[in-house]
């Protein structure tokens, strides 16, 4: 089994009760290969430490069957988190999957949904990411929302009845490619999740996705938790204005150690995602994925620290920031 990379600095530091499986985006690894296949990319994400993967489906299943590609994952000592539907890669997809104003349409992403779902379960993964970014609109007087609604809403339940036994992770996200998303924040992703009402469906929080649309990553992780299921998790790291994709708590990383304290609080237990993007600014992806894991142990050795702290605990009942901050401070940054 691959094994990540080995971190010294924090042999005498609290580390939190599980060390979760590191995956990151596969088709960031492209950059630098004279072959970009599938294999290749999987070979270098194993090369920088990372223990698990997330497949997109259709795209990375071109010329490729389930068991190939399992048994690609399973030679480089890494395990299939779950696949991600990519519905944006078909031009017939761009007035909408779940949302388009012909029924036809609509079929064939829940057709196309559900053999990703067959390909999942061939391969044992557990979890399907639906991003659905090209569901929404561009302009005022454009869409029907009651009818976009009720046909998503059909759609996810359509979806999860498919495989009661695999979960579905709705991953929201402002906009892009669409102006306007239906599915823009935290709270109208649940009531989505509420409204469909299928114990297979919950929710994967993006941190960037969740900075631009105005909302506290822990906060947001916790109301998924009350009223939904937080089945995945996507670290990154941005300046609030788009998906910028950045590594881990390089811009957030007191409000990142305060997502793993909370994580920590619902016990989240599964795979890490580093949804970050080294080719946009021709960075080492192999370096680049090094990095996030280094940064993501130690903030999680922060977080252990902080996690059932007496005194922060009190200062957060008192509301007393300065003193809250000090103690996040000396944790974060020494005495």
């Amino acid at each position: 089994m691959h094994k990540a990379p080995h971190t010294d600095y924090l042999r005498n530091m609290p580390s939190l009760s599980n060390r979760p499986k590191y995956a990151a985006r596969l088709n960031a690894f492209k950059l630098g290969l004279e072959q970009p296949t599938i294999a290749n990319m999987i070979a270098a994400a194993a090369s920088a430490g990372l223990d698990a993967a997330d497949l997109n489906y259709p795209d990375h299943f071109d010329g490729h069957c389930a068991g190939q590609l399992g048994q690609t994952l399973s030679d480089h000592g890494m395990a299939l988190n779950g696949l991600a539907m990519r519905y944006y890669t078909d031009p017939g997809f761009k007035l909408g999957a779940f949302t388009h104003p012909d029924p036809g349409v609509r079929r064939a992403a829940i057709d196309i949904t559900r053999k990703g779902l067959d390909a999942l379960a061939e391969m044992g993964g557990r979890i399907m990411t639906l991003w659905m970014g090209q569901d929404g609109v561009d302009y005022s007087f454009q869409g029907d929302y009651a009818a976009m609604w009720d046909t998503t809403i059909d759609a996810l339940q359509q979806v999860c009845d498919h495989n009661p036994g695999l979960d579905i992770a709705i991953e929201y996200k402002p906009n892009e490619p669409r102006a306007y998303a239906l599915m823009p924040d935290a709270a109208t992703t649940l009531l989505a999740t509420k409204e469909a009402d299928r114990k297979n469906l919950g929710v994967t929080l993006d941190f960037a996705h969740v900075l631009y649309a105005d909302e506290m990553p822990a906060h947001a992780a916790h109301l998924i938790a009350r009223h939904s299921r937080l089945i995945g998790v996507h670290l990154n790291d941005g300046y609030g204005k788009r998906d910028d994709g950045l590594m881990v708590g390089t811009v957030h990383p007191i409000q990142t150690v305060e997502l793993f304290v909370e994580l920590d609080r619902l016990n989240y237990d599964g795979v890490i995602y580093f949804d970050t993007f080294p080719d946009h600014g021709g960075l080492d992806p192999v370096a680049e994925a090094r990095t996030n894991i280094r940064l993501t142990e130690r903030l999680r050795a922060v977080a252990a620290g902080l996690s059932g702290n007496a005194d922060l605990a009190n200062a957060i009942a008192r509301q007393d920031a300065a003193a809250s901050m000090g103690i996040v401070a000396k944790a974060l940054y020494g005495a």
